[in-house]
């Protein structure tokens, strides 16, 4: 789908981005977008870490919660 992009229509993309926001908001727009996926890198990472030292073997449910009986 996005393989038939050629720079016209990146350039007329930017031109309806830069009407849209305004020349002014457009480097605060990129900072903030930055910041977002470098906290999603992040939490990435650090679940992908996470699950990888999780024992296979650990505790279940019913051996932490106690019965209802």
């Amino acid at each position: 789908m996005l393989g038939n992009l050629t720079g016209v229509h990146l350039l007329i993309i930017l031109g309806i981005v830069v009407l849209l926001f305004g020349a002014t908001k457009l480097p605060a727009l990129a900072k903030g977008l930055g910041q977002s996926l470098n906290i999603f890198r992040s939490e990435i990472q650090a679940d992908g870490s996470k699950k990888k030292t999780t024992a296979p073997d650990g505790p279940t449910a019913d051996a932490v919660l106690p019965s209802n009986e």
